[in-house]
């Protein structure tokens, strides 16, 4: 979800809540502790020099209950973020405090923002050597119609 999106999305809503991968919501009483812009410069294992930006938002579960981040808030708070950091539209990062620092990405279901799960991946598979997987097919499923009955003639 781009920065854009979130704006928009925010505008329509009331109140902010945010989804986890297992369907629980943040507590409503978060802040949102930093908006950020993150710069990854990289070589992948195939030697290709790689270049990502994120704008990486920070939910912190705070046990302060009487100040809840409002829509139009966060909405200032990223405007001032674009003026002061020179942010883009690039894509959304959320950090949110799990066993350890956990990192999402972000979507919307047009009621809440939904942490995605990120995974890691091999981003030079052609040149560093990992095998390309097979689709695993269970015998019991293939279509019957393409295949030879005993006795049918086919073999």
């Amino acid at each position: 979800m781009k920065l854009s999106e979130v704006k928009s999305a925010l505008k329509q809503l009331k109140t902010i809540a945010f989804q986890l991968p297992n369907g629980e919501l943040v507590p409503n009483h978060f802040h949102v502790t930093e908006v950020g812009k993150i710069s990854k410069n990289f070589i992948d294992c195939g030697g290709t020099l790689r270049n990502e930006e994120v704008i990486n938002f920070q939910l912190w579960n705070a046990n302060d209950y009487d100040h809840r981040l409002h829509p139009e808030k966060l909405i200032d708070i990223i405007e001032l973020s674009e003026k002061t950091l020179g942010l883009g539209d690039s894509e959304i990062e959320v950090e949110y405090q799990g066993n350890t620092i956990e990192k999402y990405a972000l979507d919307f279901d047009g009621t809440n923002f939904l942490l995605v799960s990120k995974q890691t991946d091999c981003l030079a598979p052609d040149k560093c050597g990992v095998p390309v997987q097979k689709p695993k097919i269970k015998l019991s499923e293939l279509n019957k119609a393409n295949s030879c009955a005993p006795g049918s003639g086919c073999c």
